[in-house]
């Protein structure tokens, strides 16, 4: 198959460690600006304390923008809920997709959301059983699936286990997060090699940081072996705090010049997202990391 899916996840995952806060009307125009491009699939926030990530307190006001614009019917928006509380106010806000976060590494689960691994897949048993009820798609994040900056090189077997118990769930996809993007693609796949021997590989997306510039070689590498979904954001906006140096998520823009040079059809127009990544440029007051968009704008 020659169609890959792109999940684009600058407004959560690349906006919330933003040190200035974002507001609201221009995380709004950067939405809009990336559904023109004809993504559709968007992360568009998350349902979280806002004395944890005060980025995301807006979770709320955001969303009653984006579900009363019409204009955007067409992409399928999604958000992260860490617990009940965040699944019933996703749920009241209109969403019909959301995602759960734990991690194959108990260091950085417990650093994250002060729960061992069990804890957290223990947590979300209520609101996969409300999701049935509810109808709402779950997508399950797996982070540090390679290396944890705490733990160092984690067992493939451990993504393999929890992938398990999330798909008995009823997940149906787990995006698997190279979270401080140290991984080179011989580790990607024997990741792979162990994942796919139980499951199929659209039952996979791969979320690859950029921190050492091998998120496109990750990319290819799970191109090989089957993935056909991928996590990005427009610039190469986010990055892990704990990663010292990390230039963020895969840029939107990097993803989608690989795969149209390699022939893989995406529907999604790269010229639109260079204005989205030029407009949050602009609004948070630095420069991207995006080799793609710096190359696409110089000219």
């Amino acid at each position: 198959m020659k169609f890959v899916k792109v999940t684009e996840v600058g407004p959560r995952d690349g906006l919330q460690n933003e040190k200035s806060i974002v507001a609201t009307n221009d995380k709004f125009q950067f939405i809009k600006f990336l559904a023109k491009s004809g993504l559709k699939h968007i992360e568009a926030t998350s349902f979280v304390k806002k004395e944890s990530i005060p980025q995301m307190g807006d979770a709320r006001e955001l969303s009653e923008k984006i579900f009363a614009d019409t204009a955007l019917n067409s992409v399928s928006f999604s958000c992260l809920t860490p617990n009940l509380k965040g699944y019933e106010s996703a749920l009241e806000a209109g969403f019909k997709e959301i995602a759960l976060f734990t991690a194959t590494s108990e260091s950085f689960t417990k650093k994250n959301i002060n729960r061992s691994i069990k804890e957290s897949i223990d947590g979300f048993r209520e609101i996969f059983k409300r999701a049935r009820t509810d109808h709402i798609k779950v997508r399950g994040y797996i982070s540090t699936v390679i290396a944890c900056p705490y733990e160092g090189k984690m067992p493939a077997e451990k993504t393999l286990d929890i992938s398990k118990q999330l798909f008995d769930e009823g997940v149906y996809e787990i995006s698997l997060g190279e979270t401080i993007g140290v991984a080179v693609p011989s580790e990607v796949e024997s990741l792979l090699n162990c994942l796919l021997k139980e499951f199929n590989s659209d039952l996979f997306a791969g979320h690859f940081h950029d921190t050492y510039g091998m998120a496109i070689a990750n990319v290819n590498q799970a191109i090989k072996m089957g993935i056909r979904s991928f996590d990005s954001a427009s610039g190469g906006l986010g990055g892990c705090p704990y990663a010292k140096g990390a230039s963020g998520n895969l840029a939107t823009e990097d993803l989608l010049y690989y795969l149209e040079r390699e022939g893989f059809e995406t529907g999604i127009n790269l010229d639109e997202i260079l204005k989205a990544s030029s407009f949050i440029q602009e609004t948070i007051g630095r420069r991207l990391s995006s080799r793609t968009f710096t190359a696409k704008m110089s000219k």
